[in-house]
This record gives C-alpha cells, sequence and structure tokens, in this order.
C-alpha cells in the first residue's frame, strides 16, 4: 500500500511473506514540475494493483520508475533481490544492471511500440534474443506458446500494419511474458484502442490476474480495477491521496478527493464485483 510520508511502507494482505516490490519515499522532478512528491509502496506476489487518479497526477511517471525506464531524483526501489538507491550521492546504474533489472519488470505500453519491420512472433522474441542470449530455435518455441496464450498464435507472421489495435496490444503483451519477467507493468494500455477493442486486451489480463501474474496498471477502466484488482491506489498531484483494498477504495472511500473523482468518472460505469 501507498502513503505519502515514504517511511514505511505497509502491505496489502495478499499471499502473505515479503513484499516482491517495495518503493520508499520516489521523487522525479522534470524541471522544474515535481511529478513524485515521495510515494512508497509495496506489492505482494501475485496481486494486481491498480493506480488510477487524473491526468497528470502522476501514474504513469510511477510506473516508468518502477521499470526504470524514468530514473527517479531519489528514493529506494527494490523488485526480488535487486535494490536501486536514488539520490545526489548514487552512483550511475551500468547498462548491464538496468537491462537486468528491466527484464524482471516488463513493461507494456499505451502504444504498443512493436517494430513495424518485424512480424508478431519476431517482436515477441527479440528481447529473448537480444537480451537473454537464447537460441532463435528455443526463442521461436517461447514465443509461440505466449502468442498462443494471448489468442494469435495464428497471426505469429503477420506485421503490425496488418493487426488490429487490440491485436497489436495483445502482441506486446506476449512480448513481455516472454522474457518471464516477476511483475507486469501496464501503462493505460487500453486507450489507444477503438471500444469495441478493449474487451479483448481486457479479457487477457484477467486471464493473467487468474494465472497469479503480479502486475501493476494505470488505467481508467473503473469497473475493471474494481472487479480485477486487489489493491487500488488513487493519486493526485504527486502524491498517494488513499489506497486500499478495491471494495474499500470503490464504496467506501475516506477521503474527499477521492469520492469526488470516483463520482465523475466512475460511479455510471462500475461493474459488480465478482464473488
Amino acid at each position: 500500500m501507498m502513503h505519502t510520508t515514504g517511511k514505511s511502507p505497509t502491505t496489502l494482505a495478499g499471499n502473505g511473506g515479503a513484499p516482491m516490490i517495495e518503493i520508499t519515499d520516489l521523487q522525479k522532478s522534470f524541471g522544474d514540475n515535481h511529478v513524485l512528491k515521495g510515494v512508497s509502496m509495496s506489492v505482494q506476489r501475485g496481486s494486481v494493483t491498480s493506480l488510477i487518479g487524473p491526468s497528470g497526477s502522476g501514474k504513469s511517471t510511477l510506473l516508468r520508475c518502477c521499470n526504470l525506464l524514468e530514473i527517479p531524483d531519489a528514493g529506494d526501489i527494490r523488485l526480488g533481490e535487486k535494490k536501486f538507491h536514488f539520490g545526489a550521492s548514487h552512483r550511475p546504474r551500468s547498462d548491464r544492471q538496468l537491462a537486468a533489472y528491466r527484464a524482471e519488470a516488463g513493461m507494456v505500453f499505451q502504444h504498443f511500440n512493436l517494430f513495424p519491420h518485424m512480424s508478431a512472433l519476431q517482436n515477441v522474441i527479440e528481447g529473448l534474443v537480444t537480451v537473454r542470449g537464447m537460441r532463435k530455435t528455443d526463442a521461436k518455441e517461447v514465443g509461440r506458446a505466449q502468442l498462443e496464450k494471448v489468442g494469435l498464435l495464428a497471426k505469429q507472421d503477420e506485421y503490425p500494419n496488418r493487426l488490429s489495435g487490440g491485436q497489436k496490444q495483445r502482441v506486446a503483451i506476449a512480448r513481455a511474458l516472454a522474457m518471464s519477467p516477476e511483475v507486469l507493468l501496464l501503462d493505460e494500455v487500453t486507450s489507444a484502442l477503438d471500444p469495441e477493442l478493449v474487451d479483448e486486451v481486457l479479457a487477457v489480463v484477467r486471464g493473467l490476474a487468474a494465472d497469479g501474474m503480479t502486475m501493476i496498471l494505470v488505467t481508467h477502466e473503473m469497473a475493471f480495477a474494481r472487479n480485477v484488482c486487489d489493491q487500488v491506489i488513487f493519486m493526485a498531484e504527486g502524491v498517494v491521496v488513499e489506497a486500499g483494498r478495491a471494495d474499500d477504495i470503490f464504496l467506501h472511500a475516506q477521503q474527499d478527493r477521492t469520492r469526488q473523482f470516483l463520482a465523475r468518472y466512475a460511479r455510471t460505469n462500475l461493474g459488480e464485483r465478482k464473488a
């Protein structure tokens, strides 16, 4: 669970044991824009956490910091046994260290980021070959298994320009999963899709949650956040306003700012909580 103080993150009750991810007092600025103002979080293995809040609240920046695509200005990040401290005196990380960490934190982007000159299968296996050093024949076996998991094995030889937006996003998910990450980070993965394609991507994410994949996702799909996520974190202006179990946030929010957000963005589109 996240806290604005960032000094002693607690965990949402889940599978027990030490959290898979711990982030402490994370700060990030871009010039004079202080985007993250001391955020802490912990995530249990096998849980799904959603980051919700208005645009500009720091959600995507936090997710990119989790993957070290953005290097925080201060704070600590631990993923499993890998830990980084950030601050004025920290030593620069080598490209090898960053690549090893990012391989454990798979990232799926809003706009897919597929290589247009590569087939679906080639996109999925590229990291296995270039980062993991896997033989191409072995990588193809892994890639086909992941494409089958997202329902796209029949499209393995198609290039991105022959795929729908939903299919592209499912290929991007398969690409991230092929690296066997400890956690999957999803940054508004349905925002660039036509409405009729959203459900096919959410169905894949729902299946991954059922399989016990640890995930942190930024989303504006409030019904999905309520029905699928274990932990919901509401952010505004670079801090965590409120965090807790999905039902606690959606049904019993304690902070006025949270209630106002949900009234505006979510109340007319909440599904029934699954039993």
